[in-house]
Protein backbone atom coordinates (compact mmCIF):
# COMPACT_ATOMS: atom_id res chain seq x y z
CA UNK A 1 0.00 0.00 0.00
CA UNK A 2 1.51 3.39 -0.90
CA UNK A 3 2.53 5.60 1.95
CA UNK A 4 1.06 9.01 2.66
CA UNK A 5 -1.12 10.77 5.17
CA UNK A 6 -4.70 9.53 5.58
CA UNK A 7 -6.39 12.53 3.99
CA UNK A 8 -4.18 12.33 0.89
CA UNK A 9 -4.75 8.58 0.61
CA UNK A 10 -8.51 8.96 0.92
CA UNK A 11 -8.56 11.54 -1.84
CA UNK A 12 -6.30 9.48 -4.08
CA UNK A 13 -8.13 6.18 -3.91
CA UNK A 14 -11.79 7.02 -3.26
CA UNK A 15 -12.84 7.12 -6.89
CA UNK A 16 -10.35 4.62 -8.26
CA UNK A 17 -11.51 1.91 -5.87
CA UNK A 18 -15.14 2.51 -6.74
CA UNK A 19 -14.29 2.15 -10.42
CA UNK A 20 -12.32 -1.04 -9.86
CA UNK A 21 -15.36 -2.67 -8.32
CA UNK A 22 -16.93 -2.93 -11.76
CA UNK A 23 -13.94 -3.76 -13.97
CA UNK A 24 -11.57 -6.72 -13.84
CA UNK A 25 -8.34 -5.11 -14.98
CA UNK A 26 -8.75 -1.59 -13.66
CA UNK A 27 -5.77 0.50 -12.69
CA UNK A 28 -5.04 2.89 -9.86
CA UNK A 29 -3.26 6.11 -10.73
CA UNK A 30 -1.69 8.20 -7.95
CA UNK A 31 -2.99 11.75 -7.73
CA UNK A 32 -1.28 14.10 -10.19
CA UNK A 33 0.07 11.42 -12.56
CA UNK A 34 -0.99 10.93 -16.15
CA UNK A 35 -3.58 8.23 -16.79
CA UNK A 36 -1.56 7.23 -19.84
CA UNK A 37 1.05 5.51 -17.65
CA UNK A 38 -0.74 3.52 -14.94
CA UNK A 39 1.33 2.81 -11.88
CA UNK A 40 -0.05 -0.65 -11.12
CA UNK A 41 -2.84 -3.10 -11.95
CA UNK A 42 -5.17 -4.43 -9.26
CA UNK A 43 -6.24 -8.08 -9.23
CA UNK A 44 -9.73 -8.88 -7.85
CA UNK A 45 -8.52 -10.05 -4.41
CA UNK A 46 -6.36 -6.98 -3.87
CA UNK A 47 -9.19 -4.78 -5.12
CA UNK A 48 -11.51 -6.10 -2.37
CA UNK A 49 -8.85 -5.51 0.29
CA UNK A 50 -8.25 -1.94 -0.91
CA UNK A 51 -12.00 -1.24 -0.95
CA UNK A 52 -12.29 -2.35 2.68
CA UNK A 53 -9.24 -0.29 3.65
CA UNK A 54 -10.51 2.83 1.93
CA UNK A 55 -13.91 2.48 3.57
CA UNK A 56 -12.22 2.27 6.98
CA UNK A 57 -9.99 5.29 6.33
CA UNK A 58 -12.80 7.45 4.97
CA UNK A 59 -15.16 6.57 7.79
CA UNK A 60 -12.33 7.19 10.27
CA UNK A 61 -11.90 10.66 8.81
CA UNK A 62 -15.63 11.29 9.24
CA UNK A 63 -16.18 9.82 12.72
CA UNK A 64 -12.72 9.96 14.24
CA UNK A 65 -12.63 6.30 15.24
CA UNK A 66 -13.55 4.27 12.19
CA UNK A 67 -16.92 3.29 13.57
CA UNK A 68 -19.64 2.63 11.02
CA UNK A 69 -22.78 4.69 10.90
CA UNK A 70 -24.82 1.66 9.80
CA UNK A 71 -25.40 -1.70 11.41
CA UNK A 72 -24.40 -4.91 9.66
CA UNK A 73 -26.43 -8.05 9.03
CA UNK A 74 -25.58 -9.51 12.44
CA UNK A 75 -26.42 -6.39 14.44
CA UNK A 76 -29.76 -5.11 15.66
CA UNK A 77 -30.72 -1.69 14.33
CA UNK A 78 -30.81 1.13 16.91
CA UNK A 79 -34.35 1.88 18.02
CA UNK A 80 -36.09 5.11 17.09
CA UNK A 81 -38.19 6.16 20.10
CA UNK A 82 -41.85 5.48 19.37
CA UNK A 83 -42.77 8.91 20.72
CA UNK A 84 -41.12 10.51 17.70
CA UNK A 85 -43.80 8.97 15.49
CA UNK A 86 -46.63 9.58 17.91
CA UNK A 87 -49.66 7.37 18.27
CA UNK A 88 -51.31 8.47 15.03
CA UNK A 89 -49.96 9.38 11.59
CA UNK A 90 -51.44 9.94 8.15
CA UNK A 91 -50.92 7.59 5.20
CA UNK A 92 -51.74 9.38 1.96
CA UNK A 93 -51.52 9.29 -1.83
CA UNK A 94 -53.10 12.71 -2.02
CA UNK A 95 -49.98 14.79 -1.44
CA UNK A 96 -48.52 13.33 -4.65
CA UNK A 97 -51.43 14.80 -6.58
CA UNK A 98 -50.79 18.35 -5.40
CA UNK A 99 -48.15 20.81 -6.61
CA UNK A 100 -45.24 20.51 -4.20
CA UNK A 101 -45.72 24.04 -2.86
CA UNK A 102 -49.28 23.10 -1.83
CA UNK A 103 -48.09 19.76 -0.43
CA UNK A 104 -45.53 21.51 1.79
CA UNK A 105 -48.22 23.90 3.04
CA UNK A 106 -50.33 20.87 3.95
CA UNK A 107 -47.39 19.32 5.82
CA UNK A 108 -47.06 22.44 7.94
CA UNK A 109 -50.73 22.27 8.91
CA UNK A 110 -50.64 18.51 9.51
CA UNK A 111 -47.72 19.06 11.88
CA UNK A 112 -49.62 21.76 13.77
CA UNK A 113 -52.66 19.48 14.01
CA UNK A 114 -50.56 17.08 16.08
CA UNK A 115 -49.96 14.12 13.78
CA UNK A 116 -46.63 12.42 14.39
CA UNK A 117 -45.80 11.21 10.89
CA UNK A 118 -46.82 11.28 7.25
CA UNK A 119 -46.52 8.03 5.29
CA UNK A 120 -46.13 8.27 1.52
CA UNK A 121 -46.10 5.46 -1.05
CA UNK A 122 -43.95 4.61 -4.03
CA UNK A 123 -45.78 3.48 -7.13
CA UNK A 124 -45.84 5.63 -10.26
CA UNK A 125 -45.81 9.02 -8.54
CA UNK A 126 -42.99 11.04 -7.03
CA UNK A 127 -39.62 9.45 -6.33
CA UNK A 128 -39.73 8.61 -2.61
CA UNK A 129 -36.44 10.09 -1.38
CA UNK A 130 -36.89 13.38 -3.22
CA UNK A 131 -40.52 13.44 -2.14
CA UNK A 132 -39.68 12.77 1.51
CA UNK A 133 -37.02 15.48 1.57
CA UNK A 134 -39.33 18.07 0.03
CA UNK A 135 -42.16 17.19 2.41
CA UNK A 136 -39.84 17.24 5.42
CA UNK A 137 -38.81 20.76 4.45
CA UNK A 138 -42.43 21.82 4.94
CA UNK A 139 -42.31 21.12 8.67
CA UNK A 140 -39.87 21.28 11.55
CA UNK A 141 -40.84 18.32 13.76
CA UNK A 142 -43.07 15.87 11.92
CA UNK A 143 -41.56 12.64 10.60
CA UNK A 144 -41.97 11.36 7.05
CA UNK A 145 -41.94 7.63 6.31
CA UNK A 146 -42.06 5.74 3.04
CA UNK A 147 -44.88 3.24 2.94
CA UNK A 148 -43.14 1.72 1.10
CA UNK A 149 -40.06 2.20 -1.09
CA UNK A 150 -39.74 -0.82 -3.37
CA UNK A 151 -36.53 -2.82 -3.26
CA UNK A 152 -37.06 -3.53 -6.98
CA UNK A 153 -37.03 0.16 -7.92
CA UNK A 154 -33.34 0.77 -7.14
CA UNK A 155 -30.20 -1.12 -6.22
CA UNK A 156 -29.34 -1.69 -2.58
CA UNK A 157 -26.36 0.65 -2.97
CA UNK A 158 -28.59 3.43 -4.26
CA UNK A 159 -31.23 2.73 -1.61
CA UNK A 160 -28.82 3.01 1.28
CA UNK A 161 -27.29 6.17 -0.15
CA UNK A 162 -30.70 7.83 -0.48
CA UNK A 163 -31.67 6.66 3.00
CA UNK A 164 -28.56 8.11 4.60
CA UNK A 165 -28.73 11.31 2.56
CA UNK A 166 -32.25 12.16 3.74
CA UNK A 167 -31.47 10.99 7.28
CA UNK A 168 -28.44 13.28 7.40
CA UNK A 169 -30.47 16.29 6.24
CA UNK A 170 -33.37 15.61 8.64
CA UNK A 171 -32.07 13.81 11.76
CA UNK A 172 -34.59 11.55 13.51
CA UNK A 173 -37.37 12.60 11.13
CA UNK A 174 -37.09 10.12 8.25
CA UNK A 175 -38.12 6.48 8.44
CA UNK A 176 -37.37 4.32 5.41
CA UNK A 177 -40.12 1.78 4.89
CA UNK A 178 -38.95 -0.99 2.55
CA UNK A 179 -40.98 -3.65 0.80
CA UNK A 180 -40.90 -6.29 -1.92
CA UNK A 181 -43.88 -4.67 -3.69
CA UNK A 182 -46.09 -6.84 -5.92
CA UNK A 183 -45.56 -8.95 -9.01
CA UNK A 184 -47.55 -6.74 -11.45
CA UNK A 185 -45.58 -3.66 -10.41
CA UNK A 186 -42.20 -5.38 -10.25
CA UNK A 187 -42.49 -7.17 -13.58
CA UNK A 188 -44.80 -4.83 -15.47
CA UNK A 189 -43.32 -1.46 -14.42
CA UNK A 190 -39.76 -2.15 -13.28
CA UNK A 191 -39.03 -5.08 -15.59
CA UNK A 192 -37.59 -7.33 -12.87
CA UNK A 193 -38.42 -10.90 -11.95
CA UNK A 194 -40.57 -11.34 -8.86
CA UNK A 195 -39.56 -14.44 -6.95
CA UNK A 196 -39.05 -15.58 -3.34
CA UNK A 197 -39.91 -12.31 -1.56
CA UNK A 198 -38.43 -13.29 1.80
CA UNK A 199 -35.01 -14.42 0.56
CA UNK A 200 -34.91 -11.49 -1.85
CA UNK A 201 -35.46 -9.10 1.04
CA UNK A 202 -32.77 -10.76 3.17
CA UNK A 203 -30.22 -10.52 0.35
CA UNK A 204 -31.19 -6.92 -0.31
CA UNK A 205 -30.76 -5.90 3.34
CA UNK A 206 -27.38 -7.63 3.39
CA UNK A 207 -26.35 -5.66 0.31
CA UNK A 208 -27.60 -2.40 1.82
CA UNK A 209 -25.56 -3.00 4.94
CA UNK A 210 -22.43 -3.69 2.86
CA UNK A 211 -22.95 -0.54 0.81
CA UNK A 212 -20.28 2.12 0.53
CA UNK A 213 -21.10 5.68 1.57
CA UNK A 214 -18.38 8.33 1.53
CA UNK A 215 -20.57 11.38 2.12
CA UNK A 216 -21.14 13.23 5.37
CA UNK A 217 -22.63 10.72 7.79
CA UNK A 218 -26.01 11.19 9.51
CA UNK A 219 -25.67 12.45 13.07
CA UNK A 220 -28.40 10.05 14.21
CA UNK A 221 -28.59 6.41 13.13
CA UNK A 222 -30.79 6.01 10.03
CA UNK A 223 -33.91 3.96 10.71
CA UNK A 224 -35.83 1.51 8.55
CA UNK A 225 -38.94 -0.66 8.80
CA UNK A 226 -40.28 -3.40 6.56
CA UNK A 227 -43.64 -3.95 4.94
CA UNK A 228 -44.59 -7.24 6.56
CA UNK A 229 -47.68 -9.44 6.68
CA UNK A 230 -46.61 -13.06 7.22
CA UNK A 231 -44.71 -14.43 10.23
CA UNK A 232 -41.29 -14.72 8.57
CA UNK A 233 -41.25 -11.17 7.23
CA UNK A 234 -42.60 -9.85 10.54
CA UNK A 235 -39.75 -11.50 12.44
CA UNK A 236 -37.25 -10.20 9.90
CA UNK A 237 -38.55 -6.67 10.34
CA UNK A 238 -37.76 -6.85 14.04
CA UNK A 239 -34.36 -8.44 13.50
CA UNK A 240 -33.13 -6.16 10.72
CA UNK A 241 -34.99 -2.92 11.29
CA UNK A 242 -37.13 -0.88 13.60
CA UNK A 243 -40.17 -3.08 13.01
CA UNK A 244 -43.12 -3.61 10.70
CA UNK A 245 -45.55 -1.58 8.62
CA UNK A 246 -48.46 -3.89 7.71
CA UNK A 247 -50.85 -2.56 5.07
CA UNK A 248 -54.44 -3.55 4.22
CA UNK A 249 -55.04 -5.48 7.42
CA UNK A 250 -57.93 -5.96 9.87
CA UNK A 251 -57.41 -5.43 13.57
CA UNK A 252 -56.93 -9.14 14.30
CA UNK A 253 -53.73 -9.04 12.26
CA UNK A 254 -52.30 -6.48 14.67
CA UNK A 255 -52.61 -8.97 17.55
CA UNK A 256 -50.82 -11.67 15.53
CA UNK A 257 -48.16 -9.25 14.32
CA UNK A 258 -47.33 -8.12 17.86
CA UNK A 259 -46.85 -11.72 18.92
CA UNK A 260 -44.50 -12.34 15.99
CA UNK A 261 -42.53 -9.12 16.51
CA UNK A 262 -42.04 -9.38 20.25
CA UNK A 263 -42.62 -6.55 22.70
CA UNK A 264 -40.03 -4.02 21.56
CA UNK A 265 -40.24 -3.69 17.77
CA UNK A 266 -42.29 -0.97 16.11
CA UNK A 267 -45.71 -2.02 14.83
CA UNK A 268 -47.31 0.60 12.59
CA UNK A 269 -50.34 -0.77 10.72
CA UNK A 270 -52.21 1.21 8.08
CA UNK A 271 -55.94 1.74 8.61
CA UNK A 272 -58.16 3.05 5.81
CA UNK A 273 -61.17 5.13 6.89
CA UNK A 274 -64.17 6.84 5.30
CA UNK A 275 -65.89 9.74 7.01
CA UNK A 276 -69.36 8.76 5.81
CA UNK A 277 -72.30 7.48 7.86
CA UNK A 278 -74.42 6.19 4.96
CA UNK A 279 -73.56 2.47 4.61
CA UNK A 280 -74.12 2.30 0.86
CA UNK A 281 -71.96 5.31 0.06
CA UNK A 282 -69.28 4.40 2.58
CA UNK A 283 -68.94 0.88 1.21
CA UNK A 284 -68.93 2.16 -2.36
CA UNK A 285 -65.88 4.32 -1.57
CA UNK A 286 -64.28 1.47 0.36
CA UNK A 287 -64.79 -1.08 -2.42
CA UNK A 288 -63.29 1.27 -5.01
CA UNK A 289 -60.23 1.54 -2.79
CA UNK A 290 -60.04 -2.20 -2.15
CA UNK A 291 -60.53 -3.40 -5.73
CA UNK A 292 -56.86 -3.31 -6.74
CA UNK A 293 -55.58 -4.83 -3.50
CA UNK A 294 -58.00 -7.75 -3.69
CA UNK A 295 -56.30 -8.80 -6.93
CA UNK A 296 -52.84 -8.97 -5.32
CA UNK A 297 -51.81 -12.36 -3.87
CA UNK A 298 -49.72 -10.85 -1.06
CA UNK A 299 -52.87 -9.35 0.42
CA UNK A 300 -55.35 -12.09 -0.42
CA UNK A 301 -53.06 -14.80 0.97
CA UNK A 302 -52.76 -12.83 4.18
CA UNK A 303 -56.53 -12.52 4.44
CA UNK A 304 -56.89 -16.27 3.92
CA UNK A 305 -54.39 -16.92 6.73
CA UNK A 306 -56.72 -14.87 8.92
CA UNK A 307 -59.71 -17.03 7.97
CA UNK A 308 -61.34 -15.01 5.19
CA UNK A 309 -62.73 -17.17 2.40
CA UNK A 310 -62.50 -16.93 -1.39
CA UNK A 311 -66.14 -15.89 -1.42
CA UNK A 312 -65.46 -12.95 0.93
CA UNK A 313 -62.51 -11.87 -1.18
CA UNK A 314 -63.93 -12.36 -4.66
CA UNK A 315 -67.19 -10.60 -3.82
CA UNK A 316 -65.72 -7.96 -1.50
CA UNK A 317 -68.34 -8.91 1.06
CA UNK A 318 -69.76 -6.33 3.43
CA UNK A 319 -68.04 -8.15 6.30
CA UNK A 320 -64.62 -7.91 4.65
CA UNK A 321 -65.15 -4.30 3.59
CA UNK A 322 -66.07 -3.35 7.14
CA UNK A 323 -63.04 -5.19 8.52
CA UNK A 324 -60.56 -3.45 6.21
CA UNK A 325 -62.09 0.03 6.06
CA UNK A 326 -63.49 1.79 9.10
CA UNK A 327 -66.39 4.07 8.16
CA UNK A 328 -68.93 6.19 9.96
CA UNK A 329 -68.68 8.94 12.54
CA UNK A 330 -65.50 10.23 14.13
CA UNK A 331 -66.20 8.14 17.22
CA UNK A 332 -66.52 4.96 15.14
CA UNK A 333 -63.27 5.66 13.28
CA UNK A 334 -61.37 6.55 16.45
CA UNK A 335 -62.61 3.35 18.07
CA UNK A 336 -60.98 1.35 15.24
CA UNK A 337 -57.70 3.19 15.74
CA UNK A 338 -57.94 2.59 19.47
CA UNK A 339 -58.50 -1.14 18.86
CA UNK A 340 -55.26 -1.37 16.87
CA UNK A 341 -53.44 0.34 19.74
CA UNK A 342 -54.99 -2.02 22.30
CA UNK A 343 -54.01 -4.99 20.14
CA UNK A 344 -50.35 -4.00 20.18
CA UNK A 345 -49.80 -1.23 17.62
CA UNK A 346 -47.44 1.57 18.60
CA UNK A 347 -48.53 3.89 15.81
CA UNK A 348 -51.51 3.74 13.45
CA UNK A 349 -51.18 5.17 9.93
CA UNK A 350 -54.67 6.43 9.08
CA UNK A 351 -55.49 6.63 5.39
CA UNK A 352 -58.51 8.85 4.82
CA UNK A 353 -60.36 7.83 1.65
CA UNK A 354 -61.85 11.10 0.41
CA UNK A 355 -65.06 11.54 -1.52
CA UNK A 356 -62.98 13.42 -4.10
CA UNK A 357 -59.88 11.26 -4.75
CA UNK A 358 -58.00 14.15 -6.37
CA UNK A 359 -58.31 16.53 -3.43
CA UNK A 360 -56.71 16.81 -0.02
CA UNK A 361 -59.03 15.61 2.77
CA UNK A 362 -58.08 18.51 5.03
CA UNK A 363 -61.49 18.67 6.70
CA UNK A 364 -61.31 14.98 7.62
CA UNK A 365 -57.70 15.31 8.82
CA UNK A 366 -58.71 18.23 11.04
CA UNK A 367 -61.62 16.26 12.46
CA UNK A 368 -59.41 13.25 13.14
CA UNK A 369 -56.80 15.46 14.80
CA UNK A 370 -59.35 16.57 17.38
CA UNK A 371 -59.30 13.03 18.78
CA UNK A 372 -55.51 12.62 19.02
CA UNK A 373 -55.30 13.74 22.67
CA UNK A 374 -57.67 10.91 23.64
CA UNK A 375 -55.56 8.17 22.06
Amino acid sequence: MPSGDASHTCETYRFSVMSTRVTTNATCVPSGESTGAPAWTIDPITRSAIAAWVEFVVVSAMTGDGSRTMTGPDQAAPRLPIMQLGRVGLWTFQLDLQPMARAREAVAEIEELGFGAIWVPEAVGREPFANAAMLLSGGSRIAVATGIASIHARTAQTMQAGWKSVSEAFPDRFLLGLGVSHQPMVEGVHGHAYDKPYSTMVQYLDAMDRGLYFASAPTAAPQRALAALGPKMLRLSAERGLGAHPYFVPVEHTTIARQALGPDALLAPEQAVVFETDPTEARRIARAHMATYLRLPNYTNNLKRLGWTDDHIENASDELVDAIVAWGSLDTIVDRVRTHLRNGADHVCVQVLPHDPSGLPMAEWRELASAIPSL
